[in-house]
């Protein structure tokens, strides 16, 4: 996909206020140095994961995040949707939906076994979109999660 690249650190202007909207939009307390602290391993070449930017490098319109791990289950590497962000102006026509797409393409060619994320429960809209997007709910488990 040819709207979608790699985010590397010159990109952290563009893509540090794409996170803050992501993160005021879902209500997350965080702040700017905690959200530059967080993003610059993966701007930086870290194995842990990555952020696409999608759209043009010069005026992204979203981001993706990608954190790696591994999972015996699914036998191998696996990869979890972190964070996914269109600005609400240009939401609805698409682009979400084909860079989703085209990334689970890469990282599948790449060698990653399942790609997963986590939606609110509440939000249909969302889970309708990764429904379109072949994702599916794993009724039998429930993401649990314990802050360090």
């Amino acid at each position: 996909m040819k709207s979608l690249q790699l985010a590397t650190e010159d990109d952290a202007p563009k893509l540090l206020p794409l996170i803050a909207a992501f993160h005021t939009e879902m209500g997350f307390e965080t702040n700017q140095e905690q959200q530059t602290a967080a993003v610059a391993p993966l701007l930086s070449g870290s194995p842990h994961g990555a952020i696409w930017m999608i759209g043009p490098r010069k005026a992204p319109v979203g981001y993706i995040a990608i954190t790696f791990g591994w999972s015996l289950e699914f036998g191998g590497m696996d990869a979890f949707v972190d964070e996914l962000y269109i600005r609400p102006a240009v939401r609805k026509r698409g682009i979400g939906s084909e860079a989703l797409s085209g990334l689970a393409k890469a990282l599948g060619d790449g060698g990653v076994r399942a790609l997963h994320l986590e939606v609110d429960r509440d939000d249909e809209n969302t889970q309708r979109f990764y429904t379109r997007a072949r994702f599916a709910r794993r009724d039998k488990y429930v993401l649990m999660s314990k802050e360090l």
